[in-house]
């Protein structure tokens, strides 16, 4: 099979349809975005997150956090896969088609995604409804908060408070403490 031409517009089920290339493929706005699968670092800073972020959802049963590949989508025909995601419950289709809007996503820079993340990806979570989006920049070691009327992020650099309910105390993010990576044995 051809290479996937990025630049046409593409529909979801187009998108769905295509063969495991070893690539991830999202679209948002009708644009095909492809990018490699992920570094060892990138996947130990989602486990990080997920460890984090993981007893504090369990605890106030804030619904479901996944750091699973999911096909999104996103209040129409999108498809997104974000690297982790808190859903607010598990009821909808096993394809996702339904899937609930995000309570919180979460992806980790890669040199292949960081303009579609902090662009693209964040313009079409923010029109969803996503009430927050964070984008974890390993190299400048901070965190970008992205809210739905946001036009700039709110950068933390030491600690973020996450609070996706009134009635529950926030969670402080220990930002030096997520973006510590382990050496390799």
């Amino acid at each position: 099979m051809a290479m996937p031409n990025p630049q046409r517009a593409w529909t979801r089920p187009e998108v769905l349809a295509l063969p495991d290339d070893g690539m991830r493929h999202e679209l948002f706005d009708g644009k095909l975005v492809m990018a490699p699968a992920p570094s060892r670092t990138h996947e130990i800073l989602v486990l990080s997150l997920y460890q984090m972020l993981q007893p504090y959802v369990m605890a106030h049963a804030l619904g479901w956090l996944s750091p699973l590949l999911a096909d999104l989508p996103l209040r129409g025909g999108q498809v997104a896969q974000p690297d982790l995601f808190v859903l607010p419950h598990l009821q909808f289709d096993e394809d996702w088609s339904n899937a609930p809007v995000p309570m919180l996503v979460v992806e980790v820079l890669s040199p292949s995604t960081a303009r579609y993340d902090r662009g693209l990806k964040r313009r079409s979570y923010q029109k969803a409804g996503v009430p927050e989006y964070w984008i974890v920049d390993v190299e400048a070691r901070l965190i970008e908060r992205w809210r739905p009327g946001d036009s700039r992020p709110e950068v933390a650099l030491e600690r973020l408070l996450w609070q996706p309910r009134e009635d529950v105390a926030p969670l402080e993010v220990d930002i030096n403490r997520v973006l510590e990576i382990p050496s390799a044995p």
